[in-house]
């Protein structure tokens, strides 16, 4: 690391951000769409993508290079998608009958701290909605992270040099990322975007910036009997299996109506996900925490790696290690987020026991984010939705590939999910070009009436105070 203080280097970033946002924010909206497609382009492109996805996994040991390479081209062409014919330059939208323009403005600089999960996806994720809305842009990887995204940095910057792109738009430390640095980031900024660390959402929080944090995941699915059963659990292998279970969104607990349970686990075990006994139970438990936290020399590998590792005698072809629970919290650690391909399976009597478990586990770990049900009853569905601390329910799909937005549901395509004041996030929705924005508003005058008492409490005060009625003339 160079001599320079945490204050030095960060001062230099912002200066130079500060620069190239002035200019970039007099681009018009054609100019503003171009420089987002050059930098979606520069992870899309086959070669690229899987440069940096190969880079990814050599350089943090998490996941897989081939599904890093279908999420850094889904999500990015997704949000892609989100943002076509999306306006955030100048006037954005007109209310003739309330009397409101409302014209989009940048916020400045952002910093985005990201995760080592994806060390690629989720910068390019941020950097192309902080652009949209004509910011400058500061990425704080992380360390394990941090060579990948300078790679995917330079030939992102090689890529915005052919159109003109100002200089400095997008940028990251030329040292080692420390915590020093990144939180003194957070403080010269004008918005921190924080994916990942619990203890980076708390750094932010008090940064005196504002902040979007988003939540820790610990996904729950729940299969009752009117599901199809093939159908949701080529599902759940698929979302479960997918990069090694590095997803947030990935499912971590399965909860099961107990008449179908026999026939679940035979149906997921034609998926290759293999029921552990007690005492391999024990010691794949002993050996994926250590001290309390997830053990990194094994989580986001394989469940057939994991299974050798620790001489599991299981078939060959795993790809699912599963572990009967009926416990929920500290002294049982397979009913939190895994990051493995491990799935706690639950067994319980009917929705309503299945309801409540999910209830008790988000309260231990994950509340706010997200729950998934396979079920043909709509309003089970509803009844999650009413009674269950979450953001998202997701339903009869994939979780992994839902949560974040999918081609096949209404969700704005996203790395980040904010959940809401449950995890004390700012945000209760996927992270989008939205939060990226200043909205002023222009205020038109239009024909109106004043309130009279009578048009708010006349049937109240029938009801309530029959005295009053003769005064609400």
């Amino acid at each position: 690391m160079n001599n320079k203080s945490s204050s030095e280097i960060v001062q230099s970033l912002v200066q130079k951000a500060q620069k190239a946002q002035s200019i970039f924010e007099n681009y018009n909206q054609n100019q503003v769409d171009e420089v987002i497609t050059a930098v979606a382009w520069t992870l899309c492109k086959p070669s690229n993508n899987k440069k940096i996805s190969n880079l990814a996994v050599s350089e943090t040991g998490l996941g897989n290079p081939e599904d890093k390479i279908l999420k850094n081209r889904r999500k990015t062409l997704g949000l892609l998608r989100d943002l076509k014919n999306i306006k955030t330059v100048g006037v954005i939208n007109e209310d003739k009958e309330k009397g409101i323009i409302e014209i989009a403005k940048p916020v400045g600089i952002v910093a985005a701290v990201t995760p080592s999960t994806n060390p690629a996806a989720t910068p390019i994720n941020n950097i192309i909605n902080a652009l949209k809305g004509r910011n400058s842009i500061i990425v704080s990887p992380s360390p394990a992270g941090s060579k990948v995204f300078r790679d995917l940095l330079i030939l992102i910057n090689n890529e915005l040099k052919k159109i003109g792109a100002p200089e400095n738009l997008i940028q990251t430390f030329d040292c080692d990322v420390t915590k020093e640095l990144t939180n003194e980031l957070m403080k010269n900024v004008d918005l921190v975007i924080v994916t990942g660390s619990l203890n980076n959402v708390r750094e932010a929080a008090k940064s005196g910036t504002k902040a979007i944090g988003v939540g820790q995941g610990n996904v729950t699915s729940i299969v009752d009997e009117t599901a199809d059963l093939e159908d949701a659990f080529k599902k759940i292998k698929m979302s479960k299996i997918f990069d090694n279970a590095t997803s947030c969104s990935s499912e971590n607990n399965l909860i099961l109506i107990e008449d179908i349970y026999e026939k679940a686990i035979n149906l997921l075990s034609k998926e290759n996900a293999v029921l552990l006994n007690k005492n391999q139970k024990e010691v794949l438990q002993k050996n994926l925490w250590v001290d309390g936290k997830l053990n990194r020399k094994i989580i986001a590998k394989s469940a057939k790696l994991i299974a050798n590792e620790l001489n599991l005698e299981v078939d060959e072809n795993v790809q699912i290690l599963m572990v009967e629970e009926d416990g929920v919290g500290p002294d049982y650690p397979f009913s939190g987020e895994k990051l493995s391909p491990v799935l706690t399976v639950y067994r319980v009597k009917n929705f309503n026991e299945a309801k409540e478990l999910a209830k008790k586990i988000l309260n231990y770990q994950g509340i706010g984010h997200s729950v998934g049900v396979h079920t043909k009853k709509d309003e089970r569905v509803i009844e999650l939705g009413l009674d269950l601390p979450v953001c998202r329910v997701i339903v009869n799909q994939a979780h992994t590939f839902a949560t974040g937005g999918s081609f096949t549901n209404g969700l704005p395509f996203s790395l980040s999910m904010g959940c809401g004041t449950w995890q004390k996030n700012t945000i209760d929705n996927n992270l989008n070009y939205k939060h990226f924005l200043n909205i002023t508003k222009i205020s038109n005058l239009i024909p109106g009436k004043e309130a009279e008492l009578k048009e708010y409490f006349k049937d109240y005060c029938e009801k309530n105070d029959p005295k009053e009625l003769k005064n609400l003339e």
